[in-house]
């Protein structure tokens, strides 16, 4: 098989042959990282598609300073953040709707809570650095050791590791008060927010 680099200037000039390869190389990685945030087998499918289809009309763009693998993953991980964005306006969340939790001492309304800091966490992460943001979406969903995420950044080790904490050290600080809040039981809650 030919380098990426090389597969990708067969592609910029519309070899469908060399399509193919930079697909059968990365749709694996692609796939479990789009499952691993919509966890839905068929719109992580739908997600692959549409993440080559904006790969393909957007080639030209491809400047070359990350890895074909970097960039086509991190397409996978905005297209599958946007499947959970236009899914979650698509369907309002009702306390009916939510599974009952395992611990029996958390309610609904807990598990609602959880359901929007995940959502919280996830709006966040978009806002990261492209590096940080990229390092703790591979670490985290995907669970590559620091060697790979270096690998499909195009960086050294060290500089992923270093992305990686910097990026979930700020995920961590922006969402400290918001799980302290949900944590405070509803009656304090109310007096903290003033409206008793």
């Amino acid at each position: 098989m030919l380098d990426d680099h090389s597969v990708v200037e067969q592609a910029r000039l519309g070899d469908e042959r060399a399509w193919r390869e930079l697909y059968d190389a990365h749709a694996d990685l692609v796939f479990r990282l789009a499952y691993r945030v919509v966890n839905d087998r068929d719109a992580a499918l739908d997600v692959v598609q549409e993440a080559y289809v904006k790969a393909s009309k957007s080639i030209d763009r491809f400047r070359g300073d990350s890895s074909f693998r970097s960039w086509i993953a991190s397409i996978a991980l905005n297209e599958a953040r946007s499947w959970l964005r236009k899914r979650a306006r698509a369907r309002q969340v009702s306390l009916d709707a939510v599974a009952e939790p395992a611990d029996e001492s958390r309610g609904a309304d807990d598990a609602v809570s959880d359901l929007d800091l995940a959502r919280r966490a996830l709006d966040y992460i978009d806002t990261l650095p492209e590096q940080q943001r990229d390092a703790v979406m591979y670490r985290t969903t995907e669970g590559l050791s620091y060697k790979e995420i270096a690998e499909a950044l195009g960086t050294s080790e060290g500089s992923a590791r270093v992305s990686y904490h910097h990026g979930i050290s700020k995920l961590r600080a922006h969402m400290k008060p918001l799980i302290e809040l949900t944590a405070t039981p509803v009656g304090v809650r109310a007096r903290i927010d003033g409206d008793e």
